[in-house]
């Protein structure tokens, strides 16, 4: 006898027994019970087998169905993991996202448009390439990418550091050297893309860990200097010597001083005006947000016009553009591979924690969490797949990342929308570029940069934190005057001494019990906290291990001797009977070894 189908509290028998044993397990049951003899649980002819008891499946179909539906939950996790959109697509409000996700899209678009041009200057390269490195980077990092508001591109930084890296490399008086160059641009993409994707598949985003905050910034504001620096050229109107290093770009600003020419210095210095108006105007009034995004078009376009009406000779322009979309190609030149590797590795070490900084304080803003390596995976996807279409190294952009938050982005797609919009300017636009101004463009660069030199920081850490004032000093100093690459090894080699000291001299708080409750502080942070005479509670803030077990002895054994450590309201502990060691975030085998 069992149990074949149940509906409320009536249940259906189907037993072989006598009709008794049925009643008798009625009345043990304790509830209502419809019995029905098993001549009449046949199914009838008029309702076909639609009423047939289902089948028991047996213990393996059973175990074979869990299997089926777990390796379908493992697959569908794997490929989350590999294509973090899949998670936002399935989740996705058409009616409520898509306007937000367009409108985001269309304004960072019109700003990375220019942007683009510019910083592919910088580079040294074809403004073209600018347009090319916005093109499928984006939609790669769109599906690969695990942050839904970072905007990716081309960005000052990583501009300056190809064109570091490729100079010395490529004597651009010869013939043919601007193709060399170009060439080793886009192998230089695929470079830092295979890092990356390395990187993020062996799991080194915990790396990024042991850079600290004021290093970053200190190196993010020296390098902001030089940028500003090598695009004096485009305001004065004569050649500046390209150098990463503060003082050859001064003395090759004054020494050319006598080639001054004020029709672009006067033109740039309107459009810097007008950029930085703009940039104010957004960020502080909600209202005029537009205007932020909305500059770097507003100084190509009134650029371009003013040329079109006037035709300056002094004035420097762009030039044609070629229209149409990169073609694919994978033929790499890798006989400059080895001496590519240091600038490669130097350019993806300063994308990683320029992206992977914004990404996860834009995913803190909007409630949901990234993952460091996927977030190096989807960099180097959009890098590897961007090489093969004529792009140079991208990562995420501070400022239009910003705009992008701002302009309300919800998902993905709004960097699907940014892409789009580039691909229609290189089919439909680049006859409208050949007349912008360089000084326009050299504007954009440095409207963008003044936004880096972070002297707020400074001013905080030399408030809160001398050691981290130093080590922001520092990094600036070394990029000023020792060059970028220079600043930034020095920057992670300060890191990771900061690092392992802190980790070999511990801080340690004496703890006393606040008044009227069992909870115990630091009696520097609490003076009103009291202490038992005789008796000292110490905290250790560091896991015990051998580096710093000698510090911590001696400074256990100052306690033992100590007899000045006040309690409550200036009284005397005493002579120290007692010391209490608190170690219950921190204690594991290996300390308890450590001080025994």
């Amino acid at each position: 006898m069992h149990v074949s189908e149940s509906s409320g509290d009536v249940t259906t028998l189907r037993s072989s027994g006598s009709e008794q044993d049925l009643r008798r397990h009625q009345q043990s049951a304790g509830r209502a019970v419809k019995i029905l003899p098993v001549s009449q649980l046949a199914p009838s002819p008029s309702h076909g087998l639609a009423s047939s008891p289902a089948p028991v499946p047996t213990l393996k179909q059973s175990a074979r169905a869990k299997q089926l539906g777990e390796g379908n939950a493992r697959d569908r996790t794997w490929l989350e993991k590999l294509l973090p959109s899949l998670v936002w697509m399935k989740a996705y409000r058409w009616r409520d996202s898509l306007k937000a996700d367009a409108v985001a899209g269309i304004t960072v678009g019109t700003m990375l448009i220019p942007q683009a041009m510019s910083y592919a200057k910088l580079a040294g390269l074809h403004p073209i390439y600018g347009l090319y490195s916005g093109f499928i980077p984006i939609f790669a990092y769109a599906l690969f990418g695990s942050s839904r508001q970072l905007a990716i591109g081309p960005v000052a930084l990583v501009s300056l550091l190809v064109s570091n890296g490729l100079a010395p490399l490529v004597d651009r008086s010869k013939e043919g050297a601007d193709e060399t160059y170009t060439q080793l641009a886009i192998l230089l993409a695929l470079m830092v893309g295979l890092l990356e994707c390395c990187m993020g598949l062996i799991r080194l985003g915990w790396l990024i860990r042991f850079i600290s905050h004021s290093i970053i910034s200190g190196f993010t504001t020296g390098s902001a200097i030089i940028i500003g620096l090598s695009q004096a050229k485009n305001f004065l109107g004569y050649d500046v010597t390209g150098s990463s290093k503060f003082i050859p770009l001064v003395q090759s600003i004054i020494a050319g001083w006598s080639q001054f020419k004020w029709q672009p210095f006067t033109m740039g210095c309107v459009f810097l005006t007008v950029l930085l108006i703009m940039k104010h105007l957004g960020k502080n009034y909600k209202d005029l947000r537009m205007f932020r995004a909305a500059g770097p078009l507003t100084a190509v376009f009134s650029g371009t016009l003013f040329v079109k009406i006037f035709h300056p000779d002094s004035i420097s322009v762009v030039g044609p553009i070629p229209s149409g979309l990169p073609g694919f190609s994978v033929n790499y030149d890798f006989s400059y591979a080895s001496r590519l590797l240091p600038t490669a590795a130097l350019i993806c070490g300063v994308a990683i924690l320029e992206s992977v900084g914004i990404a996860k304080a834009l995913a803190a803003k909007n409630g949901y969490e990234i993952d460091s390596n996927q977030e190096l995976f989807g960099l180097g996807v959009a890098n590897v797949l961007g090489s093969a279409l004529s792009a140079y190294p991208t990562t995420g952009s501070f400022s239009r990342s910003a705009v992008m938050q701002e302009a309300g982005a919800k998902t993905g797609f709004a960097g699907i929308f940014m892409g789009l919009l580039v691909t229609s300017s290189l089919l439909f636009l680049t006859p409208l570029f050949a007349d912008i101004p360089q000084c326009a463009l050299a504007a954009i660069v440095i409207s963008a940069v003044i936004g880096l030199v972070d002297y707020d920081e400074a001013i905080f850490l030399w408030r809160v934190d001398k050691k981290d004032f130093l080590l922001w000093l520092a990094a600036s100093f070394f990029t000023l005057f020792l060059g970028i690459e220079v600043g930034v090894l020095i920057g992670v080699f300060l890191s990771l001494v900061f690092v392992i000291y802190e980790s070999a001299n511990p801080h340690m708080a004496v703890l006393g019990r606040l008044p009227g409750t069992t909870v115990y502080r630091n009696i520097l942070q609490y003076p009103d906290a009291f202490i038992y005479h005789g008796i000292v509670i110490l905290r250790i803030d560091s896991p015990v291990y051998f580096a710093n077990i000698n510090f911590i002895k001696e400074r256990l054994r100052e306690f033992e001797l100590h007899t000045g450590v006040s309690a409550n309201k200036g009284h005397d502990v005493g002579r120290i009977s007692f010391l209490i060691i608190e170690m219950s975030r921190n204690f594991s085998s290996l300390s308890l070894t450590c001080l025994t």
